[in-house]
């Protein structure tokens, strides 16, 4: 059951992860929230949505596997004046709050990171209130597409399905949302999905200057080259890959992420 976090705290994935709203990440969920909420964020990371999530409800629960991660969310909040929120240090698959605690539970891009998604929806769903929702999105990297056709950028996607897999995760988890919730027993559930695209020259730049640091600096660098899954060659072609996609004027990333709204 235990799965190892592929991407680590390196400074281009909270790069990545800082980008994240609540409206760029979670507009599945936000006409449901009311004011008088509460609401549980799993692996809530450095806070971002968290934050934004907070600006809704009456209470925000961030959460983490641990209190260095739990550390960012928290420095986040705290620099935003935000004062209606609290911290726990959880395992989504073993929640240490009593059944029935929150209104919502929310979870990006946490499922296709851990051992057992559906004990992982089971659990979210026994710490939310009767009538409340259990909202969850992940990417789906194998729908992921892109122009022009780089060799080096699927080299980077072959890369990155073998040490997900390896880690213990599912790096397809959003075609499979629906499945896991009602394997975890729900049965009104919502499933959509919403595309993030990268194709201005401004976000090409962003979004291919963090992936060619992350290739070579990340945890999944360490996690490829330990594992002989890439060489350090290897990631300097894919990170030269990504920039080479910025570069070019036709360029276009559209990453596929689904989402399902669970009621409990």
């Amino acid at each position: 059951m235990d799965a190892v976090y592929t991407h680590g705290h390196h400074e281009s994935v909270l790069r990545s992860h800082r980008w994240r709203t609540a409206e760029n990440s979670a507009a599945y969920l936000l006409p449901h929230l009311k004011p008088h909420m509460t609401l549980l964020d799993v692996g809530s990371g450095p806070g971002t949505i968290t934050a934004d999530l907070a600006a809704r409800v009456a209470h925000v629960t961030a959460s983490e596997v641990s209190v260095e991660a739990l550390e960012l969310a928290r420095a986040e909040l705290a620099a935003r004046g935000v004062a209606n929120a609290g911290f726990a240090v959880a395992d989504v698959h073993a929640l240490d709050f009593p059944d029935e605690t929150f209104c919502v539970v929310h979870a990006h891009q946490v499922l296709q990171h851990v051992g057992d998604p559906v004990r992982a929806l089971r659990e979210m769903r026994r710490v939310t209130k009767p009538g409340g929702f259990v909202a969850a999105r992940d990417s789906d990297y194998a729908a992921f597409a892109w122009y022009p056709r780089i060799p080096a950028l699927d080299d980077w996607m072959a890369l990155y399905q073998r040490v997900a897999r390896g880690n213990g995760g599912e790096p397809d988890a959003g075609r499979r949302l629906l499945s896991w919730a009602r394997a975890a027993g729900f049965e009104d559930v919502t499933a959509t999905s919403s595309t993030w695209c990268f194709a201005t020259p401004e976000d090409r730049a962003w979004w291919a200057g963090m992936w060619a640091d992350r290739i070579l600096g990340s945890a999944l660098a360490e996690q490829a080259l330990a594992t002989g899954a890439a060489t350090r060659d290897d990631l300097r072609r894919m990170a030269d890959g990504w920039r080479e996609w910025a570069a070019d004027e036709d360029g276009w990333l559209s990453l596929l992420h689904g989402e399902i709204l669970c009621r409990a």
